[in-house]
């Protein structure tokens, strides 16, 4: 599969200020969301990943990206957990394959049948193993993941091949939302030995020091969802981690 319009801005990216900063929004509070996204773009974030493990409204959703596409100019990059996640109107969707879940539904089956939709809106699809580090949040949960554990880097690196030999172009190691414990930075520098593509790691970066320790391991884009959903001060905290994960 040829590699799309906003793919390759996103590579263009990464190769001009070195690390990214994606901001993850929930989007089932449709005001929300489009606060959240205004004050994130201000902030530098470089793209917006929208959906998530919880996402049930499909309509809600199209509105959601309509709306943001007005006021919006970095990529808004669809993050589905489920195939009612698939919705016109964004410029890309992360094609996620959860490789450690344990239902074969959440890997090929999901994947078949949102394949369709995209299709049909002509969506860019963006090829991305997705792996589960950790339990306890939602992502875990509804996606029955067999969770790596945090201190077992040598597990993430073997599903991070099987990922680069099926030809998957970025790679997703998600902590999950609400994470109370993020990725080690020794976790994203063993798999980025062995993962030459797109690394995207997220799940409990809350602080511009986590996130700095997660660029110089090797991270290609670091996602912040725990920080904006957790914490009422989150702004200054935010910039600061754009500031320092970009050169």
């Amino acid at each position: 599969m040829n590699i799309g319009t906003t793919e390759s801005l996103i590579m263009s990216k990464i190769r001009e200020n070195g690390t990214l900063c994606y901001a993850l929004i929930d989007s089932q509070n449709e005001a929300d969301c489009y606060n959240t996204a205004v004050k994130v773009q201000t902030l530098g974030a470089s793209g917006i990943l929208i959906g998530g493990s919880s996402v049930t409204d499909q309509m809600e959703l199209f509105n959601t990206i309509s709306k943001l596409k007005t006021v919006i100019n970095i990529p808004l990059i669809l993050f589905p957990g489920n195939i009612t996640g698939v919705v016109a109107g964004a410029n890309a969707i992360l094609f996620t394959s959860l490789l450690n879940s344990e239902n074969p539904y959440y890997i090929t089956g999901a994947q078949a049948q949102g394949a369709l939709s995209i299709h049909k809106y002509n969506l860019e699809a963006i090829p991305t193993g997705y792996l589960i580090v950790g339990q306890g949040t939602t992502a875990w949960f509804i996606g029955q993941a067999r969770a790596i554990p945090f201190d077992k880097p040598a597990i993430a690196v073997m599903y991070a091949l099987a990922a680069k030999y099926m030809g998957m172009r970025f790679l997703y190691l998600e902590a999950g939302s609400g994470a109370e414990e993020h990725i080690s930075p020794n976790m994203v520098s063993a798999v980025r030995k062995h993962f030459d593509n797109v690394l995207i790691v997220g799940g409990g970066i809350t602080d511009s020091d986590t996130a700095a320790a997660i660029a110089g391991a090797g991270a290609d884009i670091i996602v912040i969802g725990t920080l904006i959903e957790k914490h009422k001060n989150w702004q200054d905290e935010f910039h600061k981690i754009v500031t320092r994960i970009q050169r």
